[in-house]
């Protein structure tokens, strides 16, 4: 049985879309999911800080919530090139992506920066969404769990059983972007109850209203499929989504 009756599906665009791109893109996803804003389904989109401003002109006051790809861990200050979360509040933003695979291996944030802002979005009154993944190398050691526990228990240190109800997980298996291999079903579920426990662990029965949503290559060729699995709660979907109508597929 599914912990939880909703489904959560939503796309990161990283560095894709200009904001007029963005805005034909939020119309007409908005448009082709009318008949889903009643149903059990919590949509959201991603986009660049840019767009998020046209964005919210497009999904306020409508079935599809709104998230940036990051945010710094202070209000205001000296922190050149920044966003904060009072930059963030003002554009109608509610979910905020923390830890995405790249800002970790190509940026090099650590899981130190991750806890600073995981638990900064919190107390901002944001959806933390909190990316975990481990590497091809980390997997072929044998190192998945103590990898992803690790992120979980540093990310999340700071966060309190009331702020874990709020608490969204993306698991990305960076191991399978790019090199040829895919996750099964059976492998994602595996992981998401692996990480279900981690939670639990520290939350208790928190953990059962946390989302724990699969970051791998998504489509609609796999989809059902691995949404079905108990503990995958939907999808952070990345270019299999950036045209509206493959997105609307998944």
């Amino acid at each position: 049985m599914k912990k939880l009756n909703r489904l959560y599906l939503g796309t990161n665009t990283k560095m894709y879309k200009t904001i007029a791109d963005t805005a034909s893109f939020l119309t007409q996803l908005r448009q082709l999911t009318e008949d889903l804003a009643d149903s059990p389904l919590t949509l959201f989109v991603i986009p660049s800080f840019t767009s998020l401003e046209s964005a919210n002109r497009i999904t306020s006051r409508s079935h599809i919530r709104l998230g940036a790809q990051n945010m710094c861990w202070e209000d205001q200050g000296q922190f050149t090139g920044e966003i904060s979360p009072v930059m963030l509040k003002e554009v109608g933003v509610s979910v905020v992506e923390i830890g995405h695979s790249e800002r970790r291996h190509v940026f090099r944030e650590d899981d130190f920066d991750q806890e600073k802002k995981t638990a900064k979005a919190a107390q901002s009154g944001f959806t933390p969404l909190l990316c975990i993944g481990e590497t091809l190398i980390q997997r072929e050691y044998g190192l998945s769990g103590e990898t992803l526990s690790t992120q979980l228990k540093v990310g999340l240190h700071s966060i309190t059983g009331e702020q874990a109800k709020h608490l969204w997980i993306a698991y990305e298996p960076v191991w399978a972007i790019g090199t040829g291999k895919t996750a099964t079903a059976e492998q994602a579920q595996e992981i998401h109850a692996y990480i279900r426990k981690v939670l639990a662990a520290k939350f208790g029965a928190a953990a059962e209203e946390c989302p724990i949503l699969y970051g791998g290559s998504c489509k609609p060729s796999n989809a059902a499929e691995i949404f079905a699995k108990e503990d995958v709660d939907g999808g952070l979907i990345g270019g299999a989504a950036l045209k509206a109508e493959d997105f609307v597929a998944i």
